[in-house]
């Protein structure tokens, strides 16, 4: 008696619609707010404080996650997402590995943008600026701030490097923590940075994609404020 041929089991997802197949038809209508020239005031650091506190009371994971973009020696950009760690009136600051690519890459050119995608508030705000590092006994203080875990992964992580594997991660992290078993200093090659905005734009949905758009420029005697069309 012969062996039956094994049927194939039917795949789960066959009867899925495809994800991709509806693109066009994607789409949100905002309404949760506006901005007007009133509202916004005169101060758009002041104004960035105000969303950010929304944003963190209206329930968006990680409202300091901003997206930076850099430029490459030719010309190549690129962006990742990194988290702001302080803004005051000099600007937007953040820390990093200065080995890293971002960090080469703000070594040749320091002009940067920053963009905040607070998307469950319908709002995002856009930064152009001038990257430059924090002095270093800003870093510090941050840096004996941070979890006993994450000064390790400073030290254990070339930031960009190429490694073999995982293995070769866990490895340099374990031998990192027995270097240091008690207090962990900042190491010399990361540190923070800091980007003095010289343009702020304030997003915030509307109905039938008339969205709000109030931008600054900063001029010798201050900012500038405009509306732009959505």
């Amino acid at each position: 008696m012969g062996h039956d041929e094994p049927m194939d089991a039917p795949d789960p997802r066959s009867d899925l619609p495809d994800p991709r197949s509806d693109l066009a038809a994607l789409r949100t209508e905002y309404e949760l707010g506006g901005l007007d020239e009133a509202d916004a005031g005169d101060d758009p650091m002041a104004l960035f404080t105000r969303w950010f506190d929304q944003a963190r009371a209206g329930g968006v994971h990680e409202p300091n996650a901003m997206v930076l973009a850099t430029v490459a020696a030719d010309g190549r950009p690129s962006s990742r997402t990194v988290l702001l760690k302080g803004v005051d009136d000099r600007g937007f600051s953040f820390f990093t590995n200065h080995t890293s690519r971002k960090a080469r890459e703000l070594a040749h050119q320091p002009r940067c943008a920053l963009l905040f995608g607070w998307y469950d508030v319908q709002r995002q705000v856009r930064v152009e600026g001038i990257a430059s590092l924090l002095p270093r006994e800003e870093t510090e203080a941050y840096f004996a701030s941070r979890p006993r875990g994450s000064q390790i992964g400073a030290w254990a992580s070339a930031q960009s490097s190429v490694v073999a594997d995982r293995d070769e991660l866990d490895r340099i992290y374990t031998e990192t923590e027995q270097r240091f078993p008690d207090e962990v200093p900042c190491p010399p090659g990361w540190g923070g940075y800091l980007v003095e905005p010289t343009d702020i734009e304030f997003w915030q949905g509307r109905r039938s994609r008339m969205h709000d758009r109030i931008a600054f420029n900063r001029l010798p005697e201050g900012w500038r404020k405009v509306r732009l069309a959505p």
